[in-house]
């Protein structure tokens, strides 16, 4: 299956009109909209949030799996875009990104003492593999481990991760950040590598030959 690709931008700032918004601005959200996305992960705009910058843009994005005949949701998160053109202090910039996944993982991995660490690298790692420079880069990673009990649906035991971060964009290529959150959400679900397909216990092979 071939990458999609985003479809156009739209205006995310409520009463403002479109063509207040300022060409830093327009030009970020036309470099996410180019974007080609892997066809496992679905990504869509979503409301933005309107009182923490003037300008805001927001996306969110799944990855499911079939379970039987039902298709199951393994992973979530959101991608925020958050432009001030006046700049803002804290931020150290005008442009700031907003990232949020959740994703079920194996329960072992609650118990690696490194998990977190590895998880962050998933991020950082990606934004330099997708040329994203920025800086100001701060986040969580949490492990949360759950036993279910009587009448509860679900499995008895699961672990979820999730990871919140924000850096700041030094331009206004935010389809190269945008890429890497993607990276990381893919990571976080156990997608392999794009190109590759799981084919049961004899593990990857390349679907491209």
């Amino acid at each position: 299956m071939e990458p999609r690709s985003l479809g156009g931008p739209q205006d995310a700032t409520g009463a403002r009109a479109v063509d207040d918004r300022p060409e830093e601005f327009v030009a970020a959200l036309d470099s996410l909209a180019s974007l080609r996305v892997r066809p496992e992960i679905v990504v869509e705009q979503i409301p933005a949030p309107q009182r923490l910058a003037p300008f805001a843009h927001a996306l969110g994005a799944r990855i499911t799996e079939l379970d039987g005949e039902e298709e199951v949701e393994v992973a979530s998160g959101r991608f925020i875009v958050l432009f001030d053109p006046a700049g803002h202090e804290a931020w150290a910039g005008t442009t700031r990104c907003v990232g949020y996944l959740s994703a079920a993982t194996d329960e072992h991995m609650v118990d690696d003492a490194m998990f977190s660490e590895v998880a962050w690298s998933w991020l950082t790692e990606a934004l330099a593999s997708c040329g994203a420079t920025c800086h100001a880069l701060g986040g969580t990673v949490t492990r949360t481990a759950s036993t279910r009990f009587g009448d509860l649906a679900g499995p008895e035991h699961s672990v979820d991760v999730e990871i919140r971060a924000s850096w700041t964009a030094e331009d206004t290529a935010l389809g190269r950040h945008l890429d890497a959150w993607l990276e990381v959400l893919g990571n976080a679900a156990g997608l392999p590598p794009p190109g590759v397909a799981m084919l049961g216990p004899s593990g990857p092979v390349d679907d491209g030959n």
